[in-house]
């Protein structure tokens, strides 16, 4: 009877370390804006990014980061999260994101102020930063 109750708590064992594997192979939370208490939401990292998501994120982090936040949490009074249903495609498509860059944005969704014109980006440097938002954004359900 003993070698019955070992072979059911081993294999329950097994299956709780598939599980968790499986679990934590998908998603990592990813720090509210580091350690800073400013940022707006939390989001889940996918467990990976396509290349074009990576360049996209080492852009995002060079030039965006500073008012929206790391990995796009946003900051209290600097700027809103991207990771949030108000951005998802439908409502601000891709071509919103490169306008944006391109002209600035006037201040219509938060109370952030307006965003001037980002300098020193192409067209293709935004297809990146897009591409690592919309990866993220479905990490965390927005589609």
């Amino acid at each position: 009877m003993n070698w019955k109750i070992l072979a059911i708590a081993g294999v329950v064992g097994v299956a709780g370390a598939i599980s968790l594997a499986v679990m934590s192979d998908r998603e990592t939370e990813a720090p509210a804006a580091a350690g800073s208490s400013d940022a707006l939401a939390r989001v889940t990292l996918p467990a990976s990014l396509s290349d074009m998501g990576k360049i996209g994120e080492q852009i995002f982090t060079a030039k965006c980061s500073d008012c929206h936040g790391v990995n796009a949490v946003g900051v209290d009074g600097a700027g809103p999260p991207l990771i949030h249903k108000i951005y998802e495609p439908s409502h601000h498509g891709d071509e919103a994101f490169q306008r944006a860059v391109q002209l600035g944005v006037r201040s219509h969704h938060w109370s952030f102020g307006d965003m001037a014109p980002v300098e020193g980006l192409t067209r293709g440097d935004v297809a990146a930063i897009i591409s690592y938002i919309r990866e993220v954004q479905r990490a965390n359900g927005i589609s």
